[in-house]
């Protein structure tokens, strides 16, 4: 399984940005996609995740401002960031729980392979 993700950039303050990740490979269904991002020197957090029948769930210091999809035929999740601030800068990683086969049941997680966001005037 891979996850390719893209989107990333740098953006003032108060703009935006939309990262999309494709998962490919061998996959049966994926109950849950989201994103999570790592600062430097700081552990890699949940920014937000949603699960095949479209709940989601935010980390408080995104919530009003990013909003997660995702389009299940293409595999895809996406992020759009809104209001950004500077310290929503980060290298933000897509992360996806597969089942890779309907003969298991077994949930595997994937990362894909980060995305830099820088939010500076």
């Amino acid at each position: 399984v891979q996850l390719q993700a893209s989107g990333g950039g740098l953006v003032q303050p108060g703009g935006s940005l939309t990262l999309a990740c494709a998962a490919s490979g061998s996959i049966f269904s994926i109950p849950n996609m989201g994103w999570y991002r790592q600062a430097p020197g700081v552990q890699r957090e949940l920014v937000a995740d949603i699960t095949s029948g479209g709940m989601t769930n935010y980390a408080d210091s995104v919530k009003g401002r990013f909003t997660i999809s995702r389009d299940n035929a293409k595999k895809t999740v996406y992020l759009q960031m809104n209001s950004l601030k500077p310290e929503d800068t980060a290298v933000y990683y897509c992360n996806a729980r597969v089942i890779r086969s309907r003969l298991s049941s077994n949930v595997y997680t994937h990362w894909g392979q980060g995305t830099q966001v820088t939010v500076s005037s």
